[in-house]
């Protein structure tokens, strides 16, 4: 088995996201136990999961769900930030592969 076999099953998307309030380049994990989660590193697509930190944030979530979720709605609206992620990322999403045959 070749090291490139191993490694082509590891296809991590690079994407733009937000850090504080710069815009900053990031993974979206394509497998794995963090699967479609935005991560500043490849290596915390595999890493083993804190168990502490995930039901301290269950526990938050149920406390404060719908509080969050508005925040963040309202952030990712009016932040220029958020604005100028979300635009680089459907920037990069739209540009398609160029055909190679030619009619």
């Amino acid at each position: 088995m070749l090291v490139s076999e191993i490694v082509s099953a590891i296809l991590e998307k690079r994407i733009w996201a937000k850090s504080g309030n710069k815009v900053v380049r990031k993974y979206r994990c394509t497998s794995g136990i963090r699967k479609n989660r935005i991560v500043s590193n490849i290596g915390q697509c595999f890493a083993a999961p804190n168990v502490k930190a995930r039901i301290r944030l269950k526990r938050t979530r149920a406390r404060l769900g719908s509080r969050m979720a508005r925040k963040a709605r309202r952030t990712k609206r009016t932040n220029p930030a958020s604005r100028r992620v979300a635009a680089l990322n459907k920037a990069g999403s739209r540009r398609a592969p160029r055909s190679t045959r030619r009619r």
